[in-house]
């Protein structure tokens, strides 16, 4: 087999004076995508990948497992509308989950089938929010993985769109006036009036009359914010409150706003403040007893759920107060008929695992728990929106495809109301929480899958992590930990610092300043796994996308000791200069900004792209991009490819920097063929060079 080279590529002499520091960029050039020369590199990466890939034997059996676990499918929790319905699915057959709606015990009819609308598995549907009455939705698509989503409304009833199309749609709210005449929704400027390269920013609030062109639409706020905030928009049940919040980027921080619609115009809405200028997360939502609700963590960094006068709605009292071991992370409300004492249900994540209680609705006295089906996560809870004593909740663990719960408040019982509807043929798998001491003394909690049978020595492992953005890593159905189990690995998932499984205190000990912290959990992490046996680093694997490939980024330049390989998804690496491609400029709330000069110097501690090594015996790394990716650029991952192919200490046949490319397809959502050829790639990738048979 021939020896495997890495293509050439020009080291430019480009050092800036940033703030003091002297900061070398020699691969600057590989920043344009449509260049001749970035071109020809990609190319010939192309073709070297292949070259490696051919070599990996486990690709074929890999697919055909991950797909096999796939095919537990997926279901979602009903959104009601009297007796009618809304509810997602895939099975087995499907590429994407199919939006259906069912009346009474009716038939089931598809409204949204994205496979039926692109057969090629390009187009995903993004949101969608029914009317209140039932008849209509507002739903939103977009095509190539570009998240770019454009929204239109049918008619429950006859399936025909009856507005709509509007583009510049993505992440839009839909809040829908009582009659349905109108909705509430949220747009970006068009690009010719914004300044350029500020395209992806620049929202604001409009009110949409149903049938009517949007660019007759009313802008209701935003005017003069920042370019950065995104907005949410609601209406209560009964058309009055209008409730309006705003965040800078990806920030938790919310001002947060309500109007009484009562008064007049709804185009015009008089926005009386709730929080403004707070550094504290808010949502907020006026119930059918007239209360309005906000859960904040506000004086409570795990969470707690206040209520208020709508009129007065800067005067709060504490219904739920902060649970010291566990996070709050959603709640329900039952009230309809026949409930002698209202109930309140509140969803508690203690560490990572979900929980959840029963309260007196009144006094938020607490009456008890929920039986849980296992130690697992629980999704967003359902109610009736007119009322009543159910409520339904999506479930998922490690070893339990997604289902749905239904909650009897009359009887106490929790039952199955949906299963997964695949049946799948799972591995056994022994699963363990375990903690382990971080750098500076923390606690940090792990979930470890693992073959039930005991181990001869260290088995293949591959350390899973993300730490950011309030995002926690909870218990969940993966057909690819499942898959690598299978062969005799092992599979961990690290609840590092940045996200939210300890609440805001632990999401910020790992941002800004902090950021290293997450990078010193995932070390500990490894070396907790070494320690106790489960792998060794000649057996160990780092892998993360995202904000979670700025993780393994950093590991691989900090700890290339700790692994023998690497999977870099999608990632974030020149920190220097992150900020002026993608979505960058969201993200500075949690990363900081290189044009601040103290910022700057934190960037450069940890930024990959500034800290690799000339000679270090690098872990064979695979980098994963996808060209309709409009949230991180697939730049990072070409620099920082072609600088550690020129620095790495280890042959081209050992520990390999490979980069994979994937056209029309984008940061998130995919079909399950695309994501079945990715997973297995990656996992093919690490047996290979862990040394584990896919056989």
């Amino acid at each position: 087999m021939p020896e495997l080279r890495y293509p050439s590529a020009e080291r430019l002499d480009l050092v800036e004076n940033l703030h003091g520091h002297a900061v070398a960029d020699p691969y600057r050039w590989l920043e344009d995508a449509g260049s001749a020369r970035t071109k020809e590199w990609s190319a010939a990466q192309d073709t070297l990948y292949a070259e490696a890939s051919a070599r990996y034997r486990g690709r074929e059996r890999f697919a055909d497992r991950i797909r096999a676990l796939m095919g537990a499918g997926a279901v979602g929790a009903p959104v009601w509308r009297g007796e009618r319905r809304f509810f997602g699915r895939r099975t087995a057959e499907q590429e994407h989950a199919v939006l259906y709606v069912q009346d009474g015990d009716g038939p089931e009819r598809p409204l949204i089938d994205p496979g039926a609308i692109d057969p090629e598995g390009l187009t995903t549907l993004d949101a969608w929010k029914v009317d209140p009455s039932g008849r209509l939705l507002a739903y939103q698509l977009s095509e190539g993985g570009s998240e770019e989503s454009v929204l239109r409304v049918m008619d429950v009833d006859t399936g025909e769109t009856v507005d709509g199309p509007v583009d510049r749609a993505r992440y839009s709210p839909v809040a829908w006036l009582p009659d349905s005449s109108a909705f509430y929704y949220v747009r970006r400027l068009p690009p010719e009036e914004v300044p350029e390269g500020e395209e992806d920013y620049h929202r604001r609030v409009y009110l949409h009359q149903l049938g009517s062109p949007a660019d007759q639409d009313v802008l209701v706020f935003g005017e003069g914010r920042d370019k950065t905030e995104y907005f949410d928009v609601s209406v209560s049940r009964d058309g009055r409150r209008l409730i309006l919040s705003a965040s800078k980027g990806t920030s938790p921080a919310t001002d947060l706003w309500i109007a009484d619609l009562a008064e007049g115009d709804p185009g015009a809405p008089r926005l009386v403040p709730v929080q403004e200028g707070v550094d504290a997360y808010l949502s907020a939502h006026v119930g059918r007893d007239g209360r309005m609700y906000l859960m904040t963590d506000r004086d409570a960094p795990r969470g707690r759920l206040c209520v208020a006068d709508p009129d007065s709605p800067q005067e709060w009292t504490t219904l739920l107060p902060e649970d010291p071991g566990a996070v709050l992370e959603d709640y329900a409300l039952l009230d309809g008929p026949g409930m002698e004492r209202p109930e309140l249900l509140a969803v508690w994540s203690r560490h990572a695992v979900s929980e959840i209680s029963r309260h007196d609705m009144a006094t938020g006295e607490r009456l008890g728990m929920l039986e849980m089906p296992g130690l697992g996560s629980s999704g967003p809870l359902m109610e009736r929106p007119e009322g009543g004593h159910e409520a339904w909740f999506g479930y998922t663990d490690s070893t339990h495809p997604s289902s749905v719960y239904r909650y009897d408040a009359t009887s106490g019982e929790v039952s199955l109301w949906a299963a997964a509807p695949g049946d799948v043929d799972l591995p056994g798998v022994r699963v363990e929480q375990v903690a382990f001491t971080s750098r500076d003394g923390t606690e940090v909690r792990m979930l470890v899958m693992a073959p039930e049978e005991p181990a001869d020595g260290p088995r293949p492992t591959i350390l899973y992590g993300y730490g950011g953005f309030r995002i926690s890593l909870t218990p969940g159905y993966s057909a690819t930990a499942l898959a690598w189990v299978r062969a005799g690995g092992v599979y961990a998932v690290a609840n590092l610092r940045g996200g939210l499984e300890e609440g805001e205190e632990w999401h910020r000990a790992g941002m800004l300043a902090d950021k290293q912290n997450v990078f010193d959990d995932c070390a500990a992490a490894a070396e907790h796994l070494v320690a106790t046996g489960v792998t060794d680093p000649e057996h160990l694997a780092v892998m993360g996308g995202s904000n979670g490939g700025l993780l393994v980024g950093a590991m691989v330049t900090q700890r290339p000791d700790l692994f023998a390989a690497a999977v870099c998804s999608a990632p974030l690496l020149d920190m220097v200069r992150y900020e002026r491609f993608g979505l960058g400029q969201l993200w500075n709330v949690e990363y900081g900004s290189a044009d601040d000069p103290e910022q700057l110097g934190w960037l450069l501690g940890y930024s990959p792209y500034h800290n690799v090594d000339k000679g270090t015996r690098y872990p064979a790394t695979l980098f994963t991009v996808f060209d309709n990716d409009t949230r991180v650029d697939p730049l990072h991952a070409r620099k920082l490819c072609a600088l550690m192919q020129w620095a790495t200490g280890a042959p081209a046949d050992d520990r390999p920097i490979l980069l994979r490319r994937e056209a029309e397809v984008g940061h998130s959502a995919r079909s399950v063929s695309r994501s079945v050829a990715l997973n297995a790639e990656q996992l093919a990738f690490l047996a290979h060079h862990l040394g584990l048979s896919a056989d």
